[in-house]
């Protein structure tokens, strides 16, 4: 099954963009993170302050004093990280990303401009340029029966091996407030998901997403 990172995202919004398209997998950039973390701040001496043990942000982003950081992190230029969020461990922003209130952020990769405004969780997953997430979205990491996450697309099956990966979100996605997406789901660009939505599975480009039986074009 080929699933390649250029299927969700312009690479252009992406913090890392030539190990992101090196990988097998789109997942399999979680891992490096760490990794990455310390090349991107090791090649640009003094663009990064490191603002607590291994939290390194960009110039002019905006760090509420009840927002709680864990590194290694590293959030870049011109990001709102809003009252009461929680950003723990290896998590890599691009510019003008806002993580906040009440949101909690861990092991993700999230390009420019990813917005996750309030009450959202998002963990061991990518989200493409523009992706934003309504009140109340959370992406699950983890299955219930605590097994390796598996991936559906084009009706074949592919084990992740991992037993916590959320979702690959493309750019531009919506997501409407409390939806819930579950571990494995892969959806497409500038794709709508209704609100109050259980998603899982892969969901198409281009698309809304009004509940599993019924996906249409998004003609905008």
């Amino acid at each position: 099954m080929s699933l390649k990172a250029e299927q969700f995202f312009d690479l252009a919004g992406c913090p890392c963009p030539n190990d992101l398209q090196m990988v097998s997998y789109p997942w399999d950039i979680l891992a490096e993170i760490p990794r990455l973390i310390r090349e991107i701040v090791n090649k640009n001496p003094g663009k990064y302050k490191e603002i607590a043990p291994e939290v390194w942000v960009g110039e002019g982003t905006n760090i509420a004093d009840s927002a709680t950081l864990l590194g290694p992190i590293l959030i870049g230029e011109n990001c709102s990280i809003l009252p009461n969020a929680y950003v723990r461990q290896n998590v890599l922003a691009g510019n003008d990303v806002i993580i906040g209130h009440c949101t909690e952020v861990k092991q993700a990769l999230l390009f420019d401009e990813v917005h996750l405004p309030h009450f959202n969780y998002v963990g061991d997953s990518i989200l493409g340029k523009g992706a934003h997430l309504g009140a109340g979205a959370i992406i699950s990491n983890f299955k219930s029966t605590k097994k390796p996450v598996k991936v559906h697309l084009d009706g074949a099956v592919l084990d992740t091996g991992l037993s916590k990966f959320g979702a690959i979100i493309g750019d531009g996605v919506e997501v409407g407030c409390n939806a819930v997406i579950n571990p494995g789901t892969l959806i497409g660009s500038k794709t709508i998901i209704y609100p109050l939505s259980l998603v899982r599975g892969s969901i198409p480009k281009d698309a809304i997403y009004k509940d599993s039986n019924n996906i249409v074009p998004y003609k905008n």
